[in-house]
C-alpha cells in the first residue's frame, strides 16, 4: 500500500505501524483513518509478521482527532457524520480483532481517540511522559465510538469519571486504572517494546488468533453448560492441530517449535 501518513516498519517477525504526523501530535482525519485500517488488514493477513506495534511519530502517541477535520465534520449532515465515525469505529474493531498480538508503545499525550487505539491494543506500554485524557465533552461531545474498548480497559466506574471530567491523568493512574500494563522509562520504552515482541513470537500464531477470539467470545458469559461445552470444544480442536501437536511434540522432546524458527 501507498501511505502519505503513516510509516510501516518489518524486521524479525514484528511489523511497528507509525503514525507520522508529529506536526500535529499525530491526530487523525479520514485520511489517517483510512490508511491504518488497510496497513492493519494487510499485515494481519501477512504470514511474515508475528507481532503488531503501535506508534507515534515524535513527542506524543496520538492527540485523538485532528481539529481542521473537526472543523469540517462540525458541517456535516447528520448522516455525513454518521458514515464518518464508522470509519473510525472499523479501524478500532480491525486492531482489537486483528488475529495477531497488539502492542501501544505510548510516549507523550495519548488525547480521545488515541485512548481507543490504546485500548484497543492487547498489551500497552507507556512511557513516564505519557499522558492521557478522555477530553471530549469539553467539545461538547462524548466518547462513543472508542467507549466499548475503553469501558473494557479501565472499568464501568472509573469511565464515569473520565468521560464526565475530561481531565488529565498520567502513566502511572493510566497503570493504576488498567489501561496500560506497563510504565517504563522514556529511554527504555524502546527496548522494552521489542522485548516484548520477542517473548510474543515463543507462542504458537494460530493458538494466539484463537486465544483473541476466546476472549472476546466468552468475557462476560455466565458459566453454563452451554459455555462449558463450548471451551472444551475449543481446547480440543487446538490440541488436534497441526499447531497444537507441534507445540506438544516440542515440549516433550525438549527443543524449540518450529513457529520459533
Amino acid at each position: 500500500m501507498t501511505a502519505k501518513n503513516i510509516v510501516i516498519e518489518v524486521a524479525a517477525g514484528t511489523a511497528s505501524v507509525i503514525m507520522n504526523r508529529p506536526e500535529v501530535h499525530n491526530a487523525f482525519n479520514d485520511a489517517v483513518i483510512a490508511e491504518l485500517t488497510e496497513a492493519l488488514r494487510d499485515l494481519g493477513n501477512d504470514p511474515r509478521v508475528r507481532i503488531v506495534l503501535l506508534k507515534g511519530a515524535g513527542e506524543s502517541f496520538c492527540a485523538g482527532a485532528e481539529v481542521a477535520w473537526m472543523q469540517k465534520a462540525a458541517a456535516f449532515t447528520q448522516e455525513q457524520n454518521f458514515t464518518d465515525a464508522l470509519a473510525l469505529a472499523e479501524l478500532l474493531r480491525t486492531l482489537d480483532q486483528l488475529p495477531k498480538p497488539t502492542i501501544a508503545v505510548v510516549q507523550g499525550p495519548a488525547f480521545g481517540g488515541g485512548v481507543g487505539l490504546v485500548a484497543a491494543c492487547d498489551i500497552a506500554l507507556a512511557a513516564t511522559s505519557a499522558s492521557f485524557c478522555l477530553s471530549e465533552v469539553k467539545l461538547g461531545l462524548i466518547p462513543s465510538v472508542i467507549s466499548p474498548y475503553v469501558i473494557a480497559g479501565i472499568g464501568e466506574r472509573a469511565s464515569r469519571r473520565y468521560f464526565l471530567t475530561a481531565e488529565r491523568f498520567c502513566a502511572r493512574d493510566a497503570y493504576r486504572l488498567g489501561l496500560v500494563h506497563e510504565v517504563v522509562p522514556d529511554d527504555e520504552l524502546k527496548e522494552r517494546s521489542h522485548i516484548f515482541a520477542e517473548q510474543l513470537q515463543t507462542g504458537g500464531p494460530q493458538a494466539q488468533a484463537a486465544v483473541k477470539e476466546l476472549i472476546r467470545e466468552i468475557a462476560h458469559r455466565p458459566v453454563d453448560q452451554t459455555l462449558i461445552e463450548e471451551t472444551a470444544r475449543r481446547i480440543a480442536l487446538q490440541r488436534a492441530s497441526e499447531e497444537g501437536r507441534e507445540g506438544i511434540s516440542a515440549f516433550l522432546g525438549k527443543r524449540k517449535p518450529a513457529w520459533t524458527a
